[in-house]
């Protein structure tokens, strides 16, 4: 119960048009699966790119890379959108094209998988995209 909760309050979001979850598998320890998916989560960067449906690898990546985790080696990072392999071993999947990732990203409903290859913890964090609805609820709150 106290999941479906979680998840409303995300999907209620202002101006919210995506429902995100962002998994990272593969840390040392759960903190630090939990510092790289909050990372994700709240970069503005990554929901405006969520919200216009734009696959922008590379402000996932960068990220995961400012989280702040000591000695994180991104040539070993793996990133999935939902079923699509788009990064191998911290670069563009040999096999993966735009119009894939363009395909899960025009859906309501996306999951970033992140596999750090450090160890066996995980982490999950929710989170929705960064809509021109969000900027304008909160810019004309007070009138």
């Amino acid at each position: 119960m106290s999941e479906q909760l979680a998840q409303a309050i995300v999907r209620d979001g202002e101006g919210a048009t995506k429902f995100i979850t962002v998994r990272v598998q593969g840390g040392r320890d759960v903190a630090e699966c939990r510092q790289a998916a909050y990372a994700v989560a709240h970069s503005p960067l990554v929901k405006t790119a969520f919200f216009a449906s734009d696959p922008n690898l590379g402000r996932i990546l960068a990220a995961v890379g400012y989280a702040g985790i000591a000695d994180l080696d991104q040539g070993l990072i793996d990133l999935f959108l939902d079923d699509v392999h788009v990064v191998r071993a911290g670069g563009r999947h040999p096999d993966y094209r735009e119009e894939m990732g363009q395909r899960v990203m025009k859906q309501s409903e996306i999951t970033i998988r992140v596999h750090l290859h450090r160890g066996a913890s995980e982490a999950l964090v929710w989170t929705c995209d960064l809509s021109h609805d969000y900027v304008s609820i909160n810019a004309d709150y007070r009138s």
